[in-house]
């Protein structure tokens, strides 16, 4: 599957250092359904993913709309438990 320019730059932006903590939710969850994971709402906040058989369970950012840190952390370990790697281009097979 390959990630449209908007994408990768999400990707980019969950894997950069220092960790950051203005990345829009709904370019991270565009960005995983473009790459192939299963999305599915939990109760109130929450919100299921399924990436090549890793599972994990994040809360939506509410009343604003960028994620915390601590949130793009863990979004960066489930990206490489699932085996996506920041350096994923338009050009590579996920």
């Amino acid at each position: 599957m390959e990630l449209n320019s908007r994408h990768q730059k999400t990707l980019d932006a969950i894997f950069q250092d220092p960790i950051r903590s203005n990345i829009p939710w709904n370019d991270i969850e565009s960005m995983l359904i473009a790459l192939g994971a299963e999305v599915s709402q939990g109760r109130g906040s929450r919100v299921r993913f399924a990436l090549n058989d890793i599972r994990a369970t994040f809360h939506r950012p509410h009343p604003e709309k960028e994620t915390d840190k601590g949130a793009v952390k863990s979004m960066r370990r489930f990206l490489l438990e699932a085996g996506i790697k920041e350096a994923k281009t338009n050009d590579d097979e996920i």
